[in-house]
């Protein structure tokens, strides 16, 4: 399997400091893959997803613990994340989807110290021998390509 734009997390300087503060700071949307911008949260693509249209809903302040998270955040979370499971299902049109929090480093959380849920799209097919056994994903569609495709509904579709 070939996949170069894993180089770049694998051998690549590690940052320094939390990687959704600095992409909340940041005005570089298009670059950080950033689709949507609340008063509370933000939606941005996974740089190294599962699979092709995997995202994450994000409090724009740096909270680690879900008991925490003050309500109107919480709300704006969930909302955010029904919002994007349906411009996902109309969009990319997948199977099924995951969606979940990991609290912790010991729970697979990347970034433990910054609260935020995933939303994996799943086709037919997709957990395969590559990824169970060889622990290998099979990305198909481009973050570029998928970055394309998302953004603009999620500036013109509500809920």
């Amino acid at each position: 399997m070939y996949a170069p734009w894993r180089e770049e997390y694998i051998l690549g300087p590690k940052e320094k400091g939390c990687l959704f503060c600095r992409i909340f700071r940041e005005e570089k949307d298009r670059q950080n893959y950033v689709l949507y911008r609340g008063e509370k949260v933000f939606v941005v693509m996974n740089r190294y997803p599962y699979v092709s249209g995997h995202l994450m809903v994000v409090p724009n302040r740096h909270i680690a613990h879900i008991e925490k998270l003050p309500r109107a955040t919480s709300e704006e979370l969930m909302y955010e994340t029904q919002r994007a499971v349906k411009i996902l299902k109309q969009i990319l049109q997948p199977h099924s989807l995951n969606i979940g929090i990991n609290l912790g480093h010991q729970s697979g959380a990347g970034v433990p110290g910054h609260l935020h849920q995933h939303i994996v799209p799943r086709w037919h097919g997709d957990t395969n021998f590559l990824s169970v056994i060889g622990n290998t994903r099979v990305v198909s569609v481009s973050l570029t390509n998928v970055y394309r495709q998302l953004v603009k509904p999620f500036q013109e579709i509500e809920l």
